[in-house]
């Protein structure tokens, strides 16, 4: 079988809106690999985009969902429960950052995570507006979209976004944007545009993820907290991406000293299978009647069963320590092979969720050719890599936390390589 082949099977059966970042097709993965069709073997650093933080195919992971298919597959919680739901609620009530009383759902998608957070504070608060951030990245729903500050691909073509979603621009000191210019460009949103009185809610991601993995400042988060409880608004971390042990604590928000109202989680909560979470105050929480919340496939048994294995594996082999130790070693080998690279302009991300940004030196402009020649070369030498960033001019790193030593060195030496391969060309 022919990556070939089956590539021109799917240009004739499969919408183009679904975008693809590579032509290879897997067969089987392990850990960091992947093997396609045609047994050609990839260091993968993309984790399937953030969700197998611990690995493709943990052994404890397969062992939890093998148990779990023994038992039942599919009941929907809604109509006949299982504890097993209600023990992964208490566990991520206790490790989310926040000391007040949490309450959790589960659904399926981050996606949907994100629809669930934005009904709930509306819910509490009973206010209608939401304010997201400009290169913020959250889902392909009409909300998600909505909120999403990134017009090419997500919204062109779609029509009219939901209304009462307004944007700020996002702190990024590389491109002239400081913390100070967020939070007036804030202020001059409620002048100009929406009364904070109508904001039911600010959501952000702690480090943006596919808007090219910006960390938002301290001061930055501990502002908006207390614009937040100023007007009356709710702070709603995005933590689809960024959960689990990636950046070097289990969640993002723990490097920040104050707490979101509703977090949302998906991507790496199960390790593989689909599942996603919505976390907050108990009182926000409860806020919709019975039945305003859920989903057949919420909270999935198989999900559920998956989940509780990664957050054992996480404690169990140190996943923050060593996403920590990870990261550490991927941007000090890129520091080092900066003065030969005048392109990199920046190389950043906290823990093992990290990326690096290029830039034509002639034209001192952010380059989106520099950084794909450079993710082809790569996966040519059979390292799998993403771009991300507005600009489209970073590459991020997002292997799995469990990698190997011998892999991540030979991936390290495979970047280095597609680095200088590329400006020698």
């Amino acid at each position: 079988m022919k990556n070939s082949a089956i590539s021109e099977r799917k240009n004739r059966s499969i919408s183009r809106g679904v975008g693809m970042t590579t032509q290879i097709y897997a067969d089987r993965a392990e850990n960091s690999e992947i093997w396609d069709v045609e047994g050609r073997r990839y260091i993968d650093f993309s984790s399937g985009i953030a969700v197998v933080n611990t690995g493709h195919r943990h052994p404890k992971v397969i062992e939890a969902v093998k148990a779990q298919l023994d038992r039942f597959t599919h009941t929907c919680h809604q109509v006949v429960p299982y504890e097993s739901y209600i023990r992964l609620a208490e566990r991520l009530n206790a490790i989310l950052p926040g000391k007040f009383d949490k309450k959790t759902i589960f659904v399926t998608t981050g996606a949907e995570a994100v629809e669930n957070a934005i009904k709930i504070a509306r819910n509490a608060t009973g206010r209608p507006a939401v304010i997201a951030f400009a290169g913020g990245f959250h889902g392909r729903t009409f909300m998600g979209m909505a909120l999403t500050g990134k017009v090419v691909p997500y919204k062109v073509g779609f029509g009219a976004m939901p209304a009462d979603v307004f944007h700020a621009p996002f702190p990024v000191a590389l491109h002239g944007v400081s913390v100070a210019d967020s939070l007036a460009a804030l202020d001059r949103l409620f002048k100009a545009d929406v009364d904070p009185a109508r904001v039911a809610a600010i959501i952000v991601e702690p480090v943006q993820g596919e808007g090219g993995f910006y960390e938002a400042p301290r001061d930055f988060m501990t502002a908006l907290r207390k614009v937040c409880d100023q007007h009356g608004m709710l702070l709603i971390a995005d933590e689809v991406q960024t959960g689990f042990a990636r950046t070097g604590k289990m969640f993002a928000m723990d490097h920040h000293e104050v707490a979101a109202d509703i977090t949302t989680m998906a991507k790496s909560l199960a390790g593989g299978f689909p599942l996603a979470a919505v976390t907050g105050r108990a009182e926000i929480m409860d806020a919709p009647n019975p039945g305003g919340l859920g989903g057949t496939y919420g909270g999935s048994p198989i999900g559920v069963a998956a989940a509780h294995a990664v957050l054992d594996v996480i404690d169990e082999e140190k996943l923050c320590d060593r996403a920590n130790a990870l990261g550490g070693r991927l941007k000090q080998r890129l520091q080092s092979i900066r003065d030969e690279a005048p392109e990199i302009v920046d190389v950043r991300g906290p823990g093992f969720m990290n990326a690096v940004e290029f830039n034509d030196v002639k034209k001192g402009l952010p380059s989106v050719e520099i950084a794909n020649a450079v993710r082809l070369k790569a996966l040519d030498k059979g390292l799998i890599l993403l771009t991300c960033g507005v600009y489209g001019n970073v590459i991020r790193f997002l292997a799995p936390i469990t990698i190997q030593d011998g892999v991540m060195n030979e991936a390290l030496d495979i970047l280095e390589s597609s680095i200088r391969e590329i400006r020698a060309a």
